[in-house]
Parts: C-alpha cells; structure tokens; sequence
C-alpha cells in the first residue's frame, strides 16, 4: 500500500483543528478572553496574537472593538499594569520605550512618562540599595555600580546623584 503525502493533513495546514483531530479549536472570541483572563493585553499586542487565527482582518476589527466597548480592553489599564509591573526595577525610559513598543498613544506613553521621571531617583536608589547597599570604594566599583544601574534605563542625573563624585584611586 502506498501512502501519498498529500493525503496526511498536518498540524501546519490545520491551523483551526486542535491537534489535528478534526475537532474545532476554540473561536477568536474565547482566545482573546483567555488572553486577556490571564494579563492586560494592549489593543495592539492582541492584535497581533489573534491575527494567525483570524479568517477575515474585519472580523478581528470588529471583535476588537467589541473588547473595548464591553471593557474586557482597555489600553489605559494596560498601560498602568505595565507601569506597575516594571517601574520598581527599571527606569522611566526603558517603561517608556516599552510603552511605545505596545503601540500605546504618545500621549499616554508622554503623561506616564512624567510621573515616572517624578519617581526615578527614589525608584534607583531602592535598587541600588538592594544590588550594592554601599558607595563605590574606586572607579572600577563606580563603573560597575554605574553601567549596572545605567543597563536598568534610569537617567544619569539619577544615577549620579546615588553614586556622587567618582572615586579617586591613589594606586
């Protein structure tokens, strides 16, 4: 008996069957839910989640909009979640720029953004202080507590005000 590989459906042709089986996998309507039921997702990122499942680009659109209106996406709330996630290890610029990435408005990206700059030295200092917890002793520890905080997105200003003058080494 000779098989004919035309014959054998794949899991890669079958993008709408569960595991090939024959049976329906769930609709776009009850992945968006179940995205959204385990984090805030941003209009944009579901978007682009849903999009391999969607038959029709309009019937994505509509059930989008659909999201929003009965509140189960919110941009807004998105944005706050992300905030609240990232603001106590990194800086107003790397958030900022993450924002961005989401496809969230300038505005919002702009309005979080000041009350995030409002917040930064105390927000590097409490993680300068769990990392090291003590001034650099020479310039090699400066750059090392330097580039450490620098790599986490807070602003120079902030990390120069923490670490203060650089050492001076007499060797």
């Amino acid at each position: 008996m000779q098989s004919n590989d035309d014959d054998f459906e794949t899991l890669a042709d079958a993008p709408d069957t569960k595991r090939g089986r024959g049976r329906p996998g769930p609709s776009l309507k009850a992945r968006a839910i179940g995205y959204l039921s385990r984090r805030e997702h941003s209009r944009f990122e579901l978007q682009r989640k849903l999009a391999p499942h969607a038959t029709d680009p309009d019937q994505l659109e509509q059930l989008l909009n659909d999201l929003e209106r009965e509140n189960w996406l919110s941009n807004e709330r998105y944005a706050q979640s992300l905030v609240h996630r990232r603001a106590p290890r990194q800086g107003a610029n790397l958030v900022m720029q993450e924002l961005r990435r989401h496809g969230l408005s300038e505005t919002t990206v702009n309005q979080l953004g000041r009350q995030l700059h409002d917040t930064e030295y105390d927000r590097a200092y409490a993680v300068w202080e769990k990392k090291f917890g003590a001034s650099p002793i020479n310039a090699k520890d400066y750059a090392r507590q330097f580039r450490f905080l620098a790599s986490r997105g807070f602003a120079t200003e902030s990390v120069r005000r923490i670490l203060g003058s650089i050492p001076y080494d007499a060797d």
